[in-house]
């Protein structure tokens, strides 16, 4: 599988760090105040050893800040990545992880 990368779009709140606060978020989320959509890129592709590293570089090379990311291995050989860059950056980032 080649790597992909496309564009997701994210919402985020803040909540007490209690626990009890996730369940109290999910059963009131419609009533919430949620910042967003704000755009990341979510990169999929072969579980390589380096594959990370390699998508960080060509965004260095681009001048894109990452201030963010989050990702998973299937554990039958692919990866999904989430990609968090500033609203600005979004388009030079994309470019970057296509090449």
């Amino acid at each position: 599988m080649a790597c992909t990368a496309r564009r997701v779009d994210y919402f985020y709140t803040a909540v007490t760090d209690q626990p009890g606060e996730a369940y109290k978020l999910l059963k009131t989320l419609a009533d919430l105040v949620l910042d967003g959509p704000h755009p990341a890129l979510l990169v999929q592709g072969d579980d390589a050893l380096g594959a990370l590293a390699d998508l960080h570089m060509k965004l260095a090379d681009a001048r894109v800040n990452v201030y963010a990311s989050t990702g998973l291995a299937d554990g039958k050989g692919c990866f999904g990545y989430i990609i968090y860059v500033r609203p600005e950056e979004f388009d030079r980032a994309i470019v970057a992880v296509r090449l």
